[in-house]
């Protein structure tokens, strides 16, 4: 993906915070702001909900079979 220049601004202690976490994470500040505006705008947890998904899907027999017994009154859980 192509990169774009962003010029922001912001106080020292806002700049120094950012510096500081940023290498505590082992990435450039730069990185760092990404990551950030990417988790705020949900990325993250489209990956989280599309992983879910798949994994579903993936065992969706063994889910169906697991509560079927349940849904029909024949389940451990049946009255």
């Amino acid at each position: 993906m192509a990169k774009t220049q962003l010029n922001v601004r912001v106080d020292e202690t806002t700049a120094e915070a950012a510096r500081r976490r940023a290498q505590q994470r082992g990435v450039s500040v730069n990185r760092y702001i990404e990551e950030l505006v990417q988790q705020d705008a949900g990325e993250a947890g489209r990956a989280f909900v599309e992983a879910a998904a798949d994994f579903m899907k993936q065992y969706e027999a063994v889910f169906a079979e697991e509560f079927a017994d349940s849904r029909l009154g024949s389940g451990p859980d049946a009255r």
